[in-house]
């Protein structure tokens, strides 16, 4: 009997998210905070000067997407007028527990429970434009077709000339394709594989399918690395099958000036 060949290279796997549950223990524990990465006291805080560097002013309106237990969202919620703070997170007990213990009397005052989502595909609409969004570690854990849908679902919800600031990790554009990446934990990734970084030019491609002007910011001061980007929501646009965009507010401007009066 001949024996095809069974060619195992490395064995990896990626973590599921969304699904875990946080018992009250844990929480009481401080499990919620270490299950984002920790740095509890710095980073959120550091989320919000950098926005405030880009422009972000109290009258603004911001989305905060992968918002987790409010370790920026407490800041956020603080600094920009009452009920201007959105937020949605995949891990539905993980904003409970951030609402539940995380935030003050006030702040929950400040902040509609309406304003809040456990969604894990990105749904934002929340019948309002954002002036600002923001994603830190979020498109550090997900494919590259979420990145698009992503954009794609935020895209309406933005006003025109908003800006969405998304952290990523990135790979050297000579990294190779088959590159397996060794971990701490004993289980590489396969780079084929692993959808915690992109290259910059993958988050170029993704803002095409939309109305989107995409940025490279590079460092901001992310502790583990993680560099910024910056996506500018554009006049509406549609994409044809072949790629092309074809810019639908353009072309109806255009018609107009050739129609007689």
């Amino acid at each position: 009997m001949n024996t095809i060949e069974h060619r195992v290279e490395t064995a990896g796997e990626q973590p599921d998210y969304s699904g875990r549950e946080f018992t009250p223990e844990e929480i009481e524990a401080g499990a919620h905070r270490a299950f984002i990465g920790g740095i509890w006291g710095t980073h959120g805080e550091r989320q919000l000067t950098y926005l405030r560097s880009q422009g972000l002013l109290p009258q603004h309106r911001l989305v905060d997407i992968g918002c987790g237990p409010f370790r920026a969202g407490r800041h956020f919620i603080d600094y920009l007028d009452p009920g201007h703070y959105y937020a949605v997170e995949a891990n539905h007990s993980l904003i409970q527990a951030g609402y539940d213990v995380e935030l003050s009397a006030d702040q929950r005052a400040r902040l509609p429970v309406a304003n809040l989502r456990a969604n894990d595909r990105f749904d934002v609409d929340f019948g309002v434009r954002f002036d600002y969004a923001i994603a830190q570690s979020v498109f550090t854990h997900v494919s590259l077709n979420h990145i698009r849908l992503c954009l794609h679902r935020l895209a309406p919800a933005m006003r025109e000339g908003g800006s969405f600031y998304a952290t990523f990790f990135m790979r050297p554009a000579s990294t190779p394709i088959d590159l397996v990446i060794p971990s701490k934990k004993g289980k590489p990734f396969f780079n084929e594989k692993n959808v915690f970084w992109h290259y910059s030019d993958d988050l170029a491609w993704a803002a095409r399918f939309g109305p989107w002007e995409y940025h490279y910011l590079g460092d901001w001061g992310h502790p583990a690395g993680q560099k910024m980007a910056r996506f500018v929501r554009t006049g509406d646009r549609v994409v044809t099958a072949s790629g092309s965009p074809t810019f639908v507010r353009r072309g109806r401007r255009w018609l107009a000036r050739r129609i007689e009066p």
